[in-house]
């Protein structure tokens, strides 16, 4: 049967803006899901082809940016010099939850990153111009100045969890070596969430790039250090209502052979894809319920 055209508000389900009493036919969900992607990927493409039309640049950009982002785990090395552990943890433990930290935020940062910069759009009034093309919004904003130099902040994170697993003896199993892997990218769709719910915020609030950054960025850095390091409420806290836990501390712990931070079930190490799914779903509905409350500045 085929499709009837639906008046609708001016929004379209995937972004778009075709003024009010516009007529549309409202597209499923899974075509508006591949429309986003198809947008994504071409919008990237231009950004990367642009990026390595100066290959000498971003090997600079990309050498200094691994330099700059790998002065925190020399910070947590010098650290060690003067202490034999951290709340319990030894450095190559550290490392460990460093790596996997580092290595999913750098995939969020990477993919997703650019949904920081909404509030400016916002303030000047070029979200509008995202708004009418045919196109779901949330792709292009995340798509938007792709930055191919934050490939360092992944390699960073990659080279530190090397290390850990060159200095750990960690009894391997099959389950543990596939719940590295599946934790990574867990967390890499967790913070990716958190990206998209504080893009989200900034339609309300349109200074609001710090306070996303405190979640974002303070959240990244909060999970390099042991759980056993905070107070028991910031850790119920990261647990139950802002679940960043399960981005390293808790499947971490697993692999580790070490107790969850809090008393949680032993299954609780294969959760992170759970979250990661809740996560995305809330951000969605946060996200469209933010494109809904957007009124244009007018200019």
């Amino acid at each position: 049967m085929a499709e009837l055209p639906q008046k609708y508000d001016g929004y379209d389900g995937s972004g778009g803006y075709d003024g009010p009493g516009a007529y549309a036919t409202v597209a499923p969900a899974g075509n508006r899901l591949t429309e986003g992607l198809r947008a994504y990927r071409m919008i990237t493409g231009m950004w990367i082809r642009s990026t390595l039309a100066y290959r000498a640049s971003f090997a600079m950009s990309l050498v200094g940016g691994l330099l700059l982002t790998g002065l925190d785990f020399v910070g947590i090395v010098l650290m060690f010099s003067q202490v034999d552990s951290l709340g319990g943890y030894t450095l190559p433990e550290v490392a460990f939850l460093y790596g996997l930290a580092a290595t999913s935020f750098g995939i969020a940062d990477l993919s997703i990153g650019s949904v920081a910069r909404l509030g400016q759009r916002v303030r000047d009034g070029s979200l509008d111009t995202l708004l009418v093309r045919p196109a779901p919004v949330l792709a292009q904003v995340a798509a938007d100045r792709f930055a191919l130099r934050r490939l360092s902040r992944i390699t960073q994170g990659a080279l530190i969890f090397t290390y850990a697993l060159s200095a750990l003896d960690i009894h391997w199993t099959p389950e543990k070596v596939l719940l590295v892997p599946v934790t990574v990218l867990s967390g890499g769709a967790i913070f990716s969430a958190v990206f998209v719910a504080g893009g989200a915020f900034q339609f309300i609030a349109e200074d609001a790039a710090e306070v996303q950054s405190a979640f974002t960025y303070g959240g990244g850095t909060m999970l390099q250090y042991p759980p056993t390091v905070f107070a028991k409420e910031l850790v119920r806290g990261v647990t139950f209502v802002f679940p960043l836990a399960f981005v390293n501390w808790v499947p971490a712990s697993y692999v580790l052979g070490r107790p969850y931070p809090l008393d949680l079930p032993q299954g609780a190490a294969w959760a992170p894809p759970l979250v990661a799914a809740l996560c995305c779903a809330l951000a969605g509905l946060v996200w469209r319920a933010g494109v809904r409350s957007y009124r244009s500045t007018g200019s």
